[in-house]
């Protein structure tokens, strides 16, 4: 910010703006149907498309017959945030009283992602971030980012993973990738695939399935959806109702005037933002 001129700083989402528009469009009394995951799973049934299963201290027979099939699971706190505490876990390592002791409350299938999404990175189910406004029965995706793993299960931004904007028009990545540490990537460590230019699949069918869900919870407006891109289809991951604001204003990632996304905020909203 130091380094930016006036102009270009009125351009920034910053934190102000981000929990302004938030406190305008989203009526926190239902925001329990984002921040609990199991509120989630099964007010957007039709949008998360994979099993899951609720622990409760007393489905242990539920929880033998829900992995007897499945190689490994993904195992997550029912409120968690960052992707912190998430685990991935062979069945066969699986023990109940363990995962209620470390309060790993939601068990899910696991996500099986589709093979270009894997050529990006192959450790983490790697999910398109859609940032939508809902208003007036109309739906509008703001912007879109690709959140990419480095070497773990999670691929969020704070938990060790890269993040780059994408053309909310097209899918394809804009800018190189960069981590919370600065560090700067054109290629994936990892594959050696190139971020810039990479073209997100099925992503015309991921911006539909977003608007369509946008209108179970119209009192949530403004929602960060992270999705999933399977062989079958995308998937959501969740929702965010107070979607952060920082990670599509990062430096290297900004237009060619050196501005952020706050015009674009209001351009693709037609100002209903």
């Amino acid at each position: 910010m130091y380094d930016a001129t006036k102009a270009q700083r009125k351009t920034f989402l910053t934190r102000g703006k981000n929990i302004e528009f938030i406190r305008r469009h989203n009526n926190l009394e239902y925001a329990h149907f984002f921040y609990d995951k199991t509120h989630f799973n099964t007010k957007f049934h039709d949008f998360v498309k994979r099993d899951w299963l609720l622990l409760d201290g007393d489905n242990k027979d539920e929880f033998a017959r829900f992995i007897k099939d499945k190689k490994e699971i993904i195992a997550k706190p029912t409120d968690s945030s960052h992707g912190d505490g998430i685990a991935k876990i062979k069945t066969a390592e699986a023990d109940y009283d363990d995962l209620i002791k470390r309060r790993l409350f939601l068990i899910e299938e696991v996500v099986q992602q589709h093979e270009i999404m894997s050529k990006l990175n192959p450790s983490s189910v790697n999910t398109v971030r859609f940032i939508t406004l809902y208003h007036q029965q109309q739906a509008y995706i703001i912007i879109a980012y690709q959140r990419i793993g480095i070497g773990r299960v999670v691929d969020n931004f704070n938990g060790g993973g890269m993040v780059t904007v994408a053309d909310p028009d097209t899918g394809v990545l804009l800018y190189p990738g960069r981590d919370k540490a600065g560090n700067i990537y054109n290629k994936h460590p990892s594959t050696a695939t190139e971020i810039v230019g990479f073209q997100i699949p099925l992503f015309e069918e991921a911006k539909a399935m977003v608007k369509k869900a946008c209108a179970v919870v119209p009192e949530i407006g403004i929602v960060g959806w992270d999705v999933g891109i399977t062989p079958q289809g995308p998937i959501i991951i969740e929702g965010n109702e107070m979607p952060g604001h920082d990670i599509y204003n990062l430096p290297l990632q900004r237009d060619e005037n050196g501005c952020g996304v706050l015009p674009l905020f209001y351009q693709r909203t037609n100002n209903k933002i």
